[in-house]
């Protein structure tokens, strides 16, 4: 384990919640990933597993962290393998690269193994897009932890900009294996200047530019764009989860929150896979961009609500005493 203490990035308009620790932990590879823990004051009424999307990195989500320590839960959040401040799979930091799935299901699985003893039960997984699909590929390979699930914006199926989906999955699959997996897709960016009407992933201008300073006052957790191994590692997985039987087979609660006006990922694949789940559930966010959980309040609300109400029957909030009731 790296001797270099885990850093959390702290800024005036994000600064860390209260009680957060960083930390590393080994990927089942020997890589070094990051994580951080959070707990409410009170006695934690469950745990809730939170793995952000691609590009994300563990302090876009303190908000979140905020919303679920107010609602009595501890909170284990991690950067991904490929981003944030856990090992890159390339030289070039901004090159967002994957090699398949499987790296990632064994940190997933390495990452609930280093924190299983501290996090009380229940477990609740709580994911946003390529998080969201990586959640349920766990969940459909068996991961038998968890006692509910709520994805934003699952990452299901893959809006391939104008390229057809018969022509993506062998281009992507091609293009990996001739040498120019780590090449980009498309042309490279800069995410520092990236810009909000440009972006179009929330109407949530104030949300969106605190994520902005997040990422200048610490470069090293910013991510760029995606290189053709990743588009081989997404579409893969979609097609995977399409055709597997272990999605009929997740026997908790998942409930799939879609944006209405996604321009990332098919709410369609969404909708299909949330219907083969023997307890699944679908449902939309009226207006939403793809990032729901940096939305407007309105729309954030809507997903909030959802979220409740997949997981006080499983994690009741601490009933209220009456006064009138005896000693």
């Amino acid at each position: 384990m790296t001797e270099t203490p885990a850093l959390l990035v702290s800024i005036p308009e994000a600064p860390v919640p209260d009680n957060g620790k960083a930390e590393w932990f080994r990927g089942a590879d020997g890589a070094t990933l990051r994580a951080a823990t959070f707990f409410p004051p009170g006695p934690p009424r469950g745990s809730v597993v939170l793995s952000p999307g691609r590009s994300e990195p563990i302090e876009k989500y303190f908000e979140v962290v905020e919303d679920l320590l107010s609602c009595g839960f501890a909170v284990l959040l991690h950067d991904w393998r490929g981003q944030g401040l856990s090992a890159r799979g390339l030289p070039d930091r901004l090159k967002g690269h994957a090699r398949g799935f499987k790296t990632f299901l064994s940190d997933y699985k390495a990452l609930l193994d280093a924190f299983e003893a501290r996090m009380p039960k229940p477990w609740i997984a709580l994911s946003h897009s390529m998080g969201g699909c990586l959640t349920m590929l766990a969940l459909a390979h068996g991961e038998a932890r968890f006692s509910a699930a709520v994805l934003s914006a699952p990452m299901l199926g893959l809006n391939s900009a104008g390229v057809p989906p018969w022509l993506a999955k062998p281009l992507a699959w091609t293009m990996s294996r001739v040498g120019l997996a780590g090449e980009y897709v498309s042309a490279a960016y800069d995410p520092l200047v990236q810009t909000f009407q440009g972006d179009g992933l929330t109407h949530d201008e104030t949300r969106y530019d605190r994520y902005q300073a997040q990422l200048r006052a610490n470069p090293e957790i910013a991510l760029g764009g995606m290189t053709w191994g990743w588009a081989d590692f997404a579409i893969s997985a979609c097609a995977w989860l399409r055709r597997s039987k272990g999605v009929e087979a997740i026997s908790i609660p998942v409930t799939i929150a879609a944006a209405e006006l996604d321009n990332r990922v098919l709410n369609a694949d969404a909708e299909s896979i949330a219907n083969r789940i023997p307890k699944g559930r679908y449902v939309e966010v009226p207006g939403a961009f793809h990032e729901i959980l940096i939305e407007t309040d309105p729309r954030r609300a809507i997903f909030w609500r959802a979220f409740d109400e997949t997981v006080d029957p499983i994690a009741p909030k601490e009933p209220l005493i009456s006064p009138n009731a005896s000693d």
